[in-house]
């Protein structure tokens, strides 16, 4: 963040500390906008960023919450998802099938997580980490059915650009059916449409059968 925009200058221009840190929260995160997915726009023009991301899968959350396994506080979910991206302002995007990069993500998204948090006032400092946390472990209802979000979004864009990220990286079918699992966790409804694409995609020759065949 920009030395102008840090907390310690912004309450010497307008006083109220609480105000200035949440300010400072909300200006350093502006910078989602610039951290690049690999996931390709259903329009193949460009890739998208990580607000761009962001905005889809807490829209898909509210249209689709109804095929939830289990019970879920909306916008419990939605706070999850507008958040779990964050950290990747320090940490950058970990494509979910790099297993290089794979093996540093937790402990560089801890540390980011760490940083970027603590911008906020103590309590929302608290309660946001606490979301992430939750996302992360997938540890409530609310958290896996964010995390079926966050999985089924990339795997639409994929099926409905003729393979993408998967052509482009070699990804096989069985790299995408473990990384789809907490979809199905989450809803038996989605968990069943994210197998159909899978075998569809293999039928159609945009997905690589993995070793098992299908």
């Amino acid at each position: 963040m920009p030395e102008q925009m840090n907390a310690d200058y912004l309450e010497s221009l307008l006083g109220n500390r609480r105000l200035m840190e949440q300010l400072a929260f909300i200006l350093e995160v502006e910078k989602l906008k610039t951290v690049l997915r690999r996931t390709t726009l259903l329009d193949r023009s460009r890739v998208e960023n990580d607000a761009e991301h962001t905005w889809q899968i807490s829209l898909m959350a509210m249209v689709l919450c109804e095929h939830s396994r289990e019970p879920v506080d909306l916008l419990r979910v939605l706070k999850m998802l507008l958040i779990h991206d964050i950290v990747e302002i320090d940490a950058g995007d970990t494509f979910a099938y790099d297993s290089v990069a794979r093996s540093s993500q937790a402990e560089r998204e801890l540390k980011a997580a760490d940083r970027i948090f603590a911008l906020l006032p103590d309590d929302q400092a608290r309660e946001f980490r606490g979301l992430w946390d939750e996302f992360e472990l997938k540890a409530s209802a609310e958290a896996r059915f964010a995390n079926a979000m966050d999985r089924l979004q990339p795997l639409l864009h994929n099926f409905f650009t003729d393979g993408g990220t998967w052509i482009t990286n070699t990804v096989t079918s069985s790299d995408v059916d473990r990384r789809m699992q907490p979809i199905g966790v989450a809803s038996r409804t989605l968990g069943d449409l994210s197998e159909r694409l899978i075998s569809l995609a293999i039928e159609q020759g945009i997905l690589a059968p993995g070793p098992s065949g299908a």
